[in-house]
């Protein structure tokens, strides 16, 4: 008997890095999931990879409320309903100092990371008062409780889903929809070595060695690792939990 046996997980950022690590956890304990992102092909091969039977894909991009309004209505109109949120959708920017950052940059990394999380929840939280209860996961960031210094648009947006997270979390308590948001450090994915070239560009190793000088437990986390906080976070297990920010971190937070 899996932990999610018969329910139905909505994902955004589904199709690679930690949003796909825990559709594969989630679809392993008994779930459907919803799979929306961006880009058509790596969505196909998420869904090919977790079996068409078990995994449903949405092209769609989150900070256009008739995209959110068309992916919410999608997946209750094709699974019955939603009874998890994931908003892990997300996009890193620009490194450079604040005089020096692109301000389109800054909007679009804003309207991503911040706008698409309330969009999710604006439409995802009248379906799961319909549905009686639920949970939502929003991906935050070790950078949503710390400062980084040539990041403002990114360290700005996670502090901010944080905020998100603990209103969601106090108005959907009553309709037994818990909200929290986890926080990873710098996991092995396409983000970190996108990050890793910005702060020291052509020199990515260096500067991976220098980011691991800051992480007590001295490696990146996995993709996996993070998906397994999702997924108890997602599950019944975690049922009086609401409101909390749980780190990923290798002890970051304890620095």
């Amino acid at each position: 008997m899996g932990k999610l046996d018969g329910k139905v997980a909505l994902i955004t950022g589904g199709a690679r890095g930690i949003g796909l690590a825990a559709a594969k956890r989630f679809v392993a304990e008994g779930s459907t999931v919803v799979l929306v992102d961006l880009d058509e092909e790596p969505l196909d091969r998420a869904v090919a990879e977790l079996g068409k039977e078990r995994a449903i894909a949405v092209r769609a991009d989150v900070t256009r409320p008739e995209d959110v309004e068309r992916y919410v209505k999608g997946c209750v109109e094709r699974t019955g309903g939603i009874d998890v949120y994931l908003a892990n959708a997300g996009v890193e920017g620009a490194v450079k100092p604040i005089p020096e950052y692109p301000i389109e940059t800054f909007d679009r990394v804003i309207a991503v990371n911040v706008r698409g999380v309330w969009l999710g929840l604006k439409h995802v939280i009248p379906r799961m008062v319909e549905r009686g209860g639920g949970s939502i996961v929003i991906t935050s960031s070790v950078a949503g409780i710390h400062g980084y210094a040539g990041v403002s648009a990114y360290v700005t947006s996670k502090h901010a889903v944080v905020g998100l997270m603990r209103t969601a979390a106090l108005e959907c308590a009553p309709h037994k929809i818990r909200v929290n948001t986890v926080n990873p450090a710098p996991i092995e994915t396409r983000m970190m070595r996108s990050l890793e070239d910005g702060f020291v560009p052509g020199q990515g190793e260096q500067a991976k060695q220098q980011i691991l000088t800051g992480i007590p437990m001295g490696r990146y986390g996995t993709p996996e690792e993070v998906a397994d906080l999702m997924l108890f976070l997602a599950c019944d297990e975690s049922r009086y939990l609401t409101g909390g920010v749980y780190m990923v971190d290798g002890g970051i937070s304890a620095v």
